[in-house]
């Protein structure tokens, strides 16, 4: 079977499952309706709101705030994707029809990612918009100081957190474990346990810490307490590091390993 035809056998299985996209689905309305239910709360907090309070207020920060949360959809997805034939013992048909097992991984991986990417070119823009509206005259326009990198950055980081999740899939070779790991390391890292300052040096580079800073959801850069030591794109390119690490741990394991 050549590549072309894995990816188009690889994401017929995913589209026949409707577990794996409902999770695309909520990944997006998530994002959207989050944050615009957020701003709208924070628009009527912020009425008549101190002076110090305002110049704390950071638009982008609520802007994309949800994707925490939204994320955990998408990891959702990519252990489906990976873990579920294994679950199934379908992993084993699936090897029998295509034995190069590098061509096997790499088809499956990219036909998981293309769609999770086209979905967050429409997610994100689409979050921004909406909190923006919600926020009404306390929001700020597409091409404001930070948004443009903010957004390119919160559409990088997406697929590669579903990366990371499929990598670690493929490597535990199980649903109940995999989600078991990166649900609550997601979960826990992004409501401020990579803040917390006595494990803030370990958990600055976890792989949602080290993506977030660039969309401004690690708190201010020039507070000593979220200070990073790194930069937003060198943060994205921790994560991407994390995602390679991952992926590759997971095809050498399968290389290894019997179905």
């Amino acid at each position: 079977m050549t590549g072309g035809g894995v990816v188009v056998s690889e994401w017929t299985k995913i589209r026949t499952v409707p577990s794996t996209v409902w999770t695309l689905v909520l990944t997006s309305v998530l994002s959207v309706g989050l944050g615009y239910l957020l701003s709208v709360l924070s628009r009527g907090s912020l009425a008549g709101a101190s002076p110090e309070r305002m110049v704390n207020f950071d638009p982008i920060f609520l802007a994309f705030y949800s994707l925490t949360l939204s994320q955990l959809a998408l990891v959702v997805f990519g252990v489906l994707v990976v873990s579920g034939e294994y679950g199934s013992g379908t992993i084993r048909a699936s090897l029998l029809a295509v034995p190069r097992r590098g061509l096997f991984y790499g088809g499956k991986m990219l036909a998981a990612t293309v769609p999770v990417l086209v979905m967050s070119v429409i997610t994100v823009p689409a979050t921004f918009f909406a909190t923006q509206a919600g926020l009404g005259p306390y929001g700020i326009s597409l091409t404001a100081d930070g948004v443009p990198a903010a957004v390119v950055g919160a559409c990088l980081y997406l697929p590669l957190i579903c990366l990371f999740a499929m990598g670690m899939a493929a490597m535990l070779r199980s649903t109940t474990r995999s989600l078991g790991i990166l649900l609550p390391l997601l979960f826990l890292g992004s409501q401020g346990l990579g803040n917390a300052p006595p494990v803030k040096a370990f958990t600055q580079y976890l792989p949602d810490q080290a993506g977030m800073l660039i969309m401004h959801l690690v708190g201010p850069q020039d507070d000593p307490r979220w200070a990073r030591d790194y930069g937003p794109w060198t943060g994205v390119g921790i994560l991407a590091l994390w995602a390679a690490a991952a992926l590759i741990g997971g095809y050498l394991l399968l290389r290894r390993r019997d179905a």
